[in-house]
């Protein structure tokens, strides 16, 4: 394709590295997608700590093949989605593909596909194997996010410039960018293909409880329903030590203190409910700041 005929929105390719022996062949693949496509775009490439030659590799091939390349290199391992943020923060694009892995199971092609779909009008384009990896995590998050969208595995995801300043307008630093992204009320949509990725498992436990946390009403489900049967357990045990005054034979100050032991619990897990429910407004009006969400105006004309 002639330069002519190539998009001359500036692109930006985020790519997390991290000891990655194939990373050399992801990027000569993307590059070759993207030039052949786009006029301007450039390289952001975090280095999240890696001990290997895996950026003084990326640093030859950069020097022969393209202009310049920017690599952010980590003080210390920071994991994908603190590294990624900073990538994000450095990029310039009007476009971002975010490749948090340099697993490439998908054709080359879907690159061009994904920024096609985004020119329909979606911020926020998932390219997801039809496999998905975490489908316990992803059904409990769905279920409880309020979200149209549906999270699930994805091996890349193109964001918009918009997408990416209506999510910091929420919160400076996204714990888990695709929830972000699903919460920010902007268009979301999927491409699938045939193949899978494997899970990287470095802090998926603490990512998981925090985006169930931030994200969803899971936590505070939860959390209620375990205070709410507390509290029935307290109602138990106290109508339990009245019913053994009045027809049985307590030992003597049993009575007295099942009746206090009932009472404080009973008014300890009221308390805790109240406290839970202040926690949820707390982190609403905190991290999700943004008072509406709007999709998207359409004019209707005669």
């Amino acid at each position: 394709m002639g330069d002519l005929h190539k998009e001359k929105t500036f692109i930006s390719a985020v790519v997390y590295i991290h000891n990655d022996d194939n990373a050399l062949d992801f990027f000569k693949a993307i590059n070759d997608e993207l030039e052949s496509r786009f006029l301007n775009f450039e390289y952001v490439v975090i280095d999240d700590a890696g001990i290997d030659n895996t950026i003084a590799e990326i640093k030859n091939w950069a020097r022969k093949t393209i202009a310049s390349i920017t690599i952010i290199h980590m003080s210390l391992y920071h994991g994908v989605e603190y590294a990624m943020n900073a990538g994000i923060d450095a990029a310039i694009g009007d476009f971002i593909y975010e490749f948090d892995s340099v697993q490439m199971p998908y054709d080359v092609k879907l690159i061009s596909d994904a920024y096609e779909n985004s020119l329909k009008g979606n911020d926020i384009v998932c390219v997801c194997p039809k496999h998905i990896n975490s489908r316990f995590f992803y059904k409990i998050f769905n279920a409880n996010s309020g979200s149209i969208y549906k999270l699930q595995t994805d091996a890349f995801r193109l964001v918009t410039r918009r997408a990416i300043n209506r999510v910091h307008a929420a919160h400076s630093y996204m714990p888990y960018r695709k929830a972000a992204y699903a919460a920010s009320g902007l268009k979301v949509s999927m491409i699938s293909f045939d193949g899978s990725i494997s899970n990287n498992q470095r802090s998926k436990i603490s990512l998981a409880i925090d985006s169930l946390a931030l994200y969803t009403n899971a936590g505070y489900k939860i959390s209620v329903c375990i205070t709410l049967l507390m509290m029935f357990v307290s109602i138990a045990e106290l109508i339990y030590t009245v019913v053994i005054y009045c027809i049985g034979k307590p030992i003597a100050g049993w009575t007295t203190t099942m009746l206090v032991v009932s009472f404080g619990f009973l008014g300890l897990f009221f308390v805790l409910s109240i406290v839970i429910k202040y926690l949820s407004l707390n982190i609403d009006m905190s991290f999700r700041r943004l008072k509406y969400l709007v999709e998207s105006v359409e004019r209707v004309q005669k």
